[in-house]
């Protein structure tokens, strides 16, 4: 039945989007700034994944697969991905201490987090293929209620925990906040450094 089957959808959906990773670290430190972060980097993850899902539908899901692609985005999206941890870990003083912002808004940071994670298309490569062959047996409408249920998933997830940070960050202190922005830092390029690791060795 397509209820029971988008059951599955949200279950799988949310158990890989509360995994913490890139996507999560930029959304929290966004979300001190603003409570809409989360939903913004939620419309920049599907700015890659809703073109991705039409892909494999339309059956590319084994060109995700190749090992040249896959050393291809893990080594520039390794470096990225420090690049970006790097600069957090610069910034942490200036945006606790004056209130200012990473240069880019949560939209760019979505897009960037998604597009240079090896692990994010291997997923749909795989578990994401799976369930969008099984879509299909509903037809295009299964599809599409597919799609849209599991990018819901994302956005409910992002956008809640972004509100909760944002309108709790205020009884942090200072230290606390630098602390959350060192952490996330490390944790980008502690990513990108494990993603640039684990396709050259």
């Amino acid at each position: 039945m397509l209820t029971i089957f988008l059951f599955s959808v949200v279950i799988i959906s949310l158990s890989g989007v509360m995994m913490p990773g890139p996507l999560f670290a930029m959304m929290v430190v966004k979300s001190y700034r603003a409570s809409t972060s989360g939903a913004l980097i939620a419309l920049g993850h599907a700015v890659i994944e809703i073109p991705l899902m039409f892909l494999i539908y339309f059956g590319f899901a084994n060109f995700f697969k190749l090992t040249p692609l896959q050393i291809l985005i893990g080594v520039i999206g390794g470096v990225i991905l420090i690049y970006i941890g790097i600069n957090m870990l610069r910034a942490r003083e200036i945006i606790v201490e004056e209130g200012k912002d990473l240069p880019y808004g949560s939209f760019i940071g979505g897009i960037i987090t998604t597009a240079v994670n090896p692990y994010f298309f291997l997923w749909w490569a795989s578990i994401g293929s799976a369930l969008i062959i099984k879509s299909t047996a509903f037809g295009l409408m299964g599809f599409v209620l597919f799609m849209v249920t599991h990018w819901l998933c994302d956005f409910a997830w992002l956008s809640g925990i972004s509100l909760i940070i944002h309108r709790t960050h205020h009884l942090w202190s200072k230290r606390i906040h630098k602390a959350i922005f060192s952490l996330c830092g490390l944790f980008l390029v502690g990513f990108g450094i494990w993603f640039i690791g684990s396709v050259i060795i």
